[in-house]
Parts: C-alpha cells; structure tokens; sequence
C-alpha cells in the first residue's frame, strides 16, 4: 500500500483516538452491529 504524506498523517490522526482504536480493536475479533460498537462508549 503506496500513502503520500498527507493520506498517513490523517491515518495517524486517527489512530490516535482511544475510541477509534477500540472500534477497531473490537472489528478484528468479527463483524459487530453499530449498536454494539457503541455500547461501550458514551455515545447516542
């Protein structure tokens, strides 16, 4: 996979979010609803 710059550093930026990450952490074990990423974080 072939980035320039700017595509890695908004890559970055994400990954730099603890929420981000957890989503993805949590779509690595299998494929999960919108409400089950969302159960474990404040969000609506």
């Amino acid at each position: 996979m072939n980035l320039s710059p700017g595509q890695l550093d908004i890559l970055f930026q994400a990954l730099g979010d603890p929420t981000r990450r957890a989503i993805l952490q949590r779509l690595a074990r299998g494929p999960a609803t919108v409400t089950e990423l969302a159960a474990p974080f404040d969000m609506a």
